[in-house]
């Protein structure tokens, strides 16, 4: 290639002076760009649309698969935190949660004051998992849903795809992830944005850590967080100081998005992840609340979503050393020390049962009022003289299932306004269930709708043949194999070796006459894949299609 000529000393001169002479035009003809509306990313930390410097203290919530257990995000925030991390479906994978729920599941964000990093899962372990799909493919989701999500800049965090490449192809992970922030941009999206890490989030190559800068550089709104999980490769302190001390270095946001005590790959360092993003000032979401299948049941943080039933590893993250009660601020979004609302709304009215049957129960109460809006009701238990929540609704009905045939059930009822003040008890109603083994006649109808090496998908059918509604039920049945599932959506799985049971979603709790109901999830095995040959639904026996 030709060598440049050096421009002389007079020619330098003269380009200096046009040069101060054009700065002030091109000051004036090239616009700042504006600040978002809601959070955004300043000096490599996140603030709030107020300028208040947030850090993240949060767990993962399995919505996707258990899209009737929303009530545990009161739950969450109860036990202190500030942030939950929501699994959501694009559709490819697991049933699409569409428009409606996601401005559902944010609206119960915003009721109990957490803010929503909202995630798509069907993107994880692209090109090494089968079934996984793209970022571009997670963006056009987001895109879809947007109606949900505008406006809400200041409560919610688009976290555009969940592990978006395992060990194979993973060096696309760049270009990838810059085009899908783009493509957000270009649709409107003016939230920020976060990304999580190639190599099943973990990014043992690095390919995340030495490109962060390029990816950053790549969103026009200089608004992008980084997200890194935290499992088996992390088990030293020296990796977890190292790779989140270059973040932090380099001036680039970085949260610790997932992360467990335990994992089948290793044994992470949790002492020392929990210690160093205090030190640095860094946001984490541990996984997970509850729900957890496959063998990692032990991540579950509190047992069977009951709030009162923590787990050795949710004792550790919410009430241990540089955990989630000792270390989480509410966002300032939420007024919190604001001296704003302090008054209760009115004691819901005495809750009224209907639908009573062996293991559930419909309650109806009277509606509270506040002076600013009431935005949900908790469910309580009362036994012994102590309460446990078993329901969260906005609304004035609930369905309450799980319950033990036989049994009387006390309930209660309160009220929760946008400020958190939560009323007086309602008056209690108690509740006798009837005994098991008389539910109506039912037929079912079990199939496989995909398999692949070590896993494969299902699908259940159960059909009331009897001559009444089926109202909340149980479903149990045992796998020939080792098979064990890993998620469900249509109904609660617990599996006890091969035993599995099944407790009906709200949304399939009422089958009619003639009518059925189905379930689906996903399940992993090392063998063959038998079908169960005999079904029970509430202690009845169940002809099998």
């Amino acid at each position: 290639m030709r060598p440049r000529t050096p421009a002389s000393p007079r020619t330098a001169g003269l380009l200096a002076v046009l040069l101060g002479l054009l700065l002030p035009f091109l000051a004036l003809t090239t616009p700042a760009h504006a600040a978002p509306p809601g959070f955004r990313v300043e000096n490599g930390r996140l603030l709030e649309a107020s300028g208040n410097d947030f850090v993240m203290r949060g767990v993962n919530h399995a919505h996707t698969w258990y899209a009737d257990r929303l009530g545990s995000l009161a739950h969450i925030k109860a036990k202190g935190a500030n942030t939950v991390r929501v699994v959501l479906s694009s559709g490819d994978r697991w049933t699409r949660n569409d428009t409606a729920d996601v401005a559902g599941v944010v609206a119960q964000c915003k009721q109990n004051r957490l803010i929503c990093v909202l995630e798509v899962h069907d993107t994880t372990g692209y090109g090494e998992q089968s079934g996984a799909v793209t970022l571009s493919r997670a963006a056009d989701y987001w895109i879809s849903v947007r109606s949900a999500l505008a406006g809400q800049e200041d409560h919610v965090i688009v976290n555009i795809g969940n592990e978006p490449y395992g060990n194979t192809g993973y060096t696309a992970w760049t270009a990838d992830t810059k085009a899908a922030i783009q493509k957000l941009r270009n649709a409107g999206f003016d939230h920020t944005i976060m990304v999580d890490a190639p190599n099943w989030g973990q990014d043992w190559a690095f390919t995340m850590r030495d490109n962060a800068a390029s990816v950053f550089a790549a969103d026009p709104d200089a608004n992008t967080v980084f997200s890194i999980h935290m499992y088996g490769v992390f088990d030293t302190a020296a990796e977890i100081s190292d790779y989140l001390g270059r973040f932090v270095s380099a001036k680039l946001p970085i949260v610790v998005g997932e992360f467990g005590h335990n994992h089948s790959d290793g044994d992470p360092d949790e002492d020392t992840i929990l210690a160093v993003t205090r030190q640095l000032g860094l946001g984490y979401l541990g996984w997970s609340w509850s729900g957890n299948g496959g063998g990692v049941e032990y991540l579950d943080m509190v047992t069977n979503f009951d709030p009162n039933q923590l787990t050795g590893w949710g004792e550790r993250i919410f009430n241990g050393a540089d955990g989630i009660a000792a270390t989480s601020e509410e966002a300032a979004v939420y007024g919190s020390g604001s001296g704003g609302d302090t008054t209760p709304p009115t004691a819901p009215g005495a809750p009224s049962a209907s639908a009573v049957t062996s293991s559930s129960v419909t309650l109806t109460w009277g509606a509270a009022t506040d002076a600013n809006g009431v935005t949900g009701y908790d469910v309580v238990r009362i036994a012994g003289g102590a309460e446990s929540t078993v329901v969260t609704t906005a609304g004035t009905t609930a369905t309450v299932t799980g319950l033990t045939p036989a049994t009387s059930h006390i309930f209660a009822v309160y009220a929760r306004d946008a400020a958190g003040n939560r009323s007086q008890r309602s008056a209690t109603v108690t509740v006798t269930t009837s005994s098991g083994g008389t539910t109506r006649a039912c037929e079912i109808g079990y199939r496989v709708t995909g398999e692949w090496p070590g896993g494969f998908q299902g699908e259940v059918t159960v059909r009331n043949t009897g001559g009444s509604a089926v109202n909340g039920w149980t479903l149990r049945w045992t796998f020939p194999a080792d098979q064990r599932i890993t998620h469900m959506w249509g109904g609660t799985p617990t599996q006890s070796g091969s035993a599995v049971s099944v407790v009906s979603a709200s949304y399939t709790a009422s089958i009619p006459a003639s009518g059925s109901v189905s379930l689906g999830f996903t399940a992993s095995r090392t063998g063959a894949n038998p079908g169960p040959t005999a079904f029970s639904l509430n202690g009845a026996d169940c002809s099998v299609a």
